[in-house]
């Protein structure tokens, strides 16, 4: 029979973790009660996703407020300068509220017109008409208000100036805008760095031009403090606001759970299961221009079979070129016998059109992203079928 389905996903649901839950066995437990009630099988190569939540609940990972400002007064004497957080309520409005709570003064270096992932402090047009070089313009926050006045984010109606200087209790927050991470310097030499993904760089920057002290959010948090939690590798990136009073960190010890969830399926259905830890898809809304990942890595940890980029054929091509006088059955038998047999000259020709080289796991990791979701849909779970095949599978 020929097949007619590809790749299918489905979003498993799963009892409310928490704190001291059995993951590996609830997982495995979740997954058995999926494909008993639903009918199918498990196959070697199926791949399972696992919300990074997920593994940070069942590990009772999580700081307070209170922990991070005694991290930061241990690690910055007085003064902080911190540089290009991102403009988010969920991911560092916390964290900004322990520093300011540990510092005795924070110079807040905003990056505009948007911070690092795409969220808006100014229109563009607007700033353009205004003639701001955001390569060279300094902005004080009474500039800031005195040229936009009161700026709100397109969907959360926000004012991040307005609620980052609301966080500290002791008013001792002191907001600039510039794009150059150097400017941080005239204020103060000890900068704790909160960009994500250009964050090596901008502590060379700032070593370089005679910063004294330069740690990023990576090296907040990375030991127990009176019992919390901890990220050894990531610190405080990837974070989340769990209260009001507590955040939960990015899961550590990942690679533990995702090869003992493997073996575990492996004992039970006898198939090679591949397992992943997904945080953030890596994918760029079309409208807002915001890019959704805010953790450090879409995937801090999957089993080995993860590993790599995507080995696929265009299709497209194949159809508009090689085989472009062929139709219907013709022209579908040609293509799956070049892919089965994987012809090298076709390779080669195909390599030339300039295909993207992306990496497995971030592929996996936004597909699962997007079908989990971040609201209440219940499915933390994810299991994907048939992505590994092909044309010519059967």
């Amino acid at each position: 029979m020929t097949r007619t389905v590809g790749t299918t996903v489905r979003g498993i649901r799963t009892p409310i973790v928490k704190t001291g839950d059995n993951l590996v066995e609830m997982v495995v437990n979740s997954l058995k009660k999926s494909w008993e009630n639903e009918g199918y099988q498990l196959k070697d190569r199926d791949i399972v996703g696992i919300t990074e939540s997920l593994v940070a609940r069942a590990q009772g990972n999580y700081v307070t407020i209170d922990h991070i400002a005694q991290n930061i007064k241990a690690k910055f004497p007085g003064e902080i300068g911190v540089v290009f957080p991102i403009l988010s309520r969920n991911r560092f409005s916390r964290i900004l509220k322990g520093i300011a709570q540990g510092a005795d003064k924070v110079y807040l270096l905003l990056s505009y017109p948007s911070d690092e992932v795409g969220n808006h402090l100014m229109d563009i047009n607007k700033m353009d008409d205004l003639g701001i070089n955001p390569h060279t313009d300094v902005l004080t926050e009474a500039d800031y208000r005195r040229l936009f006045g009161d700026v709100k984010h397109e969907f959360t109606g926000v004012d991040y100036i307005q609620l980052y200087k609301d966080l500290s209790e002791n008013n001792n927050i002191e907001i600039i805008l510039a794009n150059d991470p150097r400017v941080i310097l005239n204020y103060t030499k000890n900068v704790l760095v909160a960009d994500v993904h250009t964050r090596e760089r901008t502590k060379r920057m700032l070593k370089k031009a005679g910063a004294q002290i330069v740690l990023g959010l990576e090296d907040i948090c990375t030991e127990p403090i009176n019992g919390s939690g901890y990220n050894e590798e990531y610190g405080l990136l990837g974070s989340n606001t769990a209260s009001e009073d507590t955040l939960k960190l990015f899961p550590r010890d990942g690679q533990k759970y995702v090869e003992a969830i493997q073996a575990r399926l492996k004992e039970l259905t006898e198939k090679n299961v591949e397992v992943m830890i997904y945080g953030d898809g890596a994918y760029k809304d079309p409208q807002s221009k915001i890019w959704e990942l805010a953790d450090p890595v879409v995937s801090p940890a999957y089993t080995k079979g993860l590993e790599g980029s995507p080995n696929e054929l265009k299709l497209k091509y194949l159809a508009d070129n090689k085989f472009r006088d062929l139709r219907g059955e013709e022209i579908s038998e040609a293509m799956k016998k070049c892919i089965a047999e994987k012809d090298e000259n076709l390779v080669g020709d195909l390599a030339s059109q300039g295909t993207t080289p992306r990496k497995l796991t971030d592929l996996l990791g936004s597909l699962c992203d997007l079908t989990s979701g971040s609201g209440d849909k219940g499915t933390p779970i994810v299991l994907i079928q048939g992505y590994f095949d092909n044309y010519a599978t059967e």
